[in-house]
Formats: C-alpha cells, structure tokens, sequence
C-alpha cells in the first residue's frame, strides 16, 4: 500500500494534446501533457520520412561504399558508359 502525502496526485485520464488537439489519454502525474511530437505525426511511423542530403554526403558515402545508388540517381539507366582511351584505340596488328 502506497504511503499517504508522500506521492504526487495520479490523474488516470491524463490528456495527451499535440498541435491543440488531444491525441490519446493516459495515466499521468500531470492533467495535461502538451508534447510537439507523437506516433500520429513522425515521420518514422507516418512513412513519410526523407533523407537529408547535407553537402551530399549521402552521394559520397554511396560512391565510397560502392553502393551505386547516386549514379543511378543522376544517370540515365539505358545510357552507355563511355569508352576508355584503352577500348577508343584501335590495336595495331603486327
């Protein structure tokens, strides 16, 4: 059994409000939780994630690792890649 007067005040419908709108309701020490972000609007769980390509550091990285997803990304997919001088020259024939 809990100790009387020494435990804050359990408000058991605790409402949850993000952007002015209530979300959700839970337990809580508090009667309202205002929070900036939950599971209804991150990008994580709403799918809408992007990748932030800062100085292209994602291309980099790609190149580095041998990925090949940034020259798939800026390239056309049917082009030819070009020749080397090595392929360009004919081979004389003795």
């Amino acid at each position: 059994m809990a100790k009387p007067d020494i435990h804050p005040t359990w408000y058991p419908d605790a409402k949850v409000i993000c952007n002015g709108e209530v979300v959700m309701t839970t337990g809580s020490t508090q009667p309202e939780l205002n929070v900036d972000v939950w599971s209804g609007n991150h990008p994580f769980y709403t799918g809408t994630q992007k990748i932030l390509d800062t100085e292209g550091r994602v291309d980099r990285f790609m190149r580095k690792y041998g990925m090949g997803g940034a020259d798939k990304a800026t390239g056309n997919a049917n082009e030819k890649p070009a020749e080397t001088p090595a392929e360009a020259a004919p081979v004389a024939q003795a």
